[in-house]
Order: C-alpha cells, then sequence, then structure tokens
C-alpha cells in the first residue's frame, strides 16, 4: 500500500480542515464588507458578540489560531507512522469540533462562558492533543 492509501482519511480531513479555513475567510470577509465604512484590515472596536460580524471574525480568528497546530501535528502524525485508524479518527473529530464550534458561535450571540461554542473548542484541543500524544507515543517507541 501507499502513502496516501494508509493515510486518505487523515488525508481527506486535512483537506477539510483546509476547506473550513476558506469557508470561514470568505464568510467573514463578505459579511464585513456589507458594513458601511468598512476598512480591510480593521472591525470596529465597538462590535460586540451581538453583531455577527464581530463573530464570524473571530470564529475566524480562532481557527487561525488553531490550525497550524494542528497541520503540523497532522503531518508530523503521518510522517512518522502513527497508526491510521487513530490519526483519522482524531482529524476528524477535530474538523467535526471546528465546524460546530464554528456553527455556534455564528448562531449564539452570547458573552457567557462558558457558552455551548466552548465545549466543541475543547473537544477540538482535546483531539489535537491526542494526536500529539500519539506522534510522542510513536516516536518513543
Amino acid at each position: 500500500m501507499n502513502f496516501k492509501d494508509i493515510y486518505l482519511a487523515s488525508c481527506w480531513g486535512i483537506v477539510f480542515i483546509i476547506l473550513l479555513l476558506f469557508v470561514q475567510w470568505l464568510i467573514a470577509t463578505k459579511s464585513k464588507s456589507y458594513q458601511k465604512g468598512s476598512v480591510p484590515g480593521k472591525i470596529d472596536e465597538a462590535l460586540g458578540h451581538e453583531s455577527f460580524v464581530f463573530r464570524v471574525h473571530r470564529t475566524f480568528m480562532n481557527t487561525l489560531e488553531n490550525i497550524p497546530a494542528m497541520l503540523g501535528t497532522c503531518f508530523l502524525a503521518m510522517l512518522i507512522g502513527v497508526d491510521p485508524l487513530w490519526a483519522a479518527i482524531c482529524i476528524w473529530i477535530f474538523v467535526v469540533a471546528r465546524t460546530m464550534h464554528m456553527t455556534l458561535y455564528y448562531v449564539i450571540a452570547t458573552n457567557k462562558n462558558p457558552s455551548p461554542r466552548t465545549w466543541f473548542f475543547m473537544l477540538g484541543l482535546f483531539a489535537n492533543l491526542g494526536l500529539f500524544s500519539l506522534c510522542i507515543k510513536t516516536l518513543s517507541s
């Protein structure tokens, strides 16, 4: 079996992680462009969770903060030969968690913490840490 076949499910998960980033970028850019006096790269500091523009911007920024560590861990896992099933499970849990985080952030305007989106943020974090732990275990054996 070749590399692609072994890690096919993981590779598709990575495709969806990148797709999620593009979708969030497009939604954030489009929603902000409808704001009067919109300036590229700047968000009105007066906006809060009640604003959809604020929420989509924060979701996109949060994803930008989380994806580098996950993608790095994904590629490390595949390079060192982490068990393909467990790698795919961790990656897909991350995809589902980040999608749910995004969806909940879009529809629930709350300053409450923890909010429902927090649980999915944490699930994504644990998926990343789980995959990273598998990397350490694989390197150590």
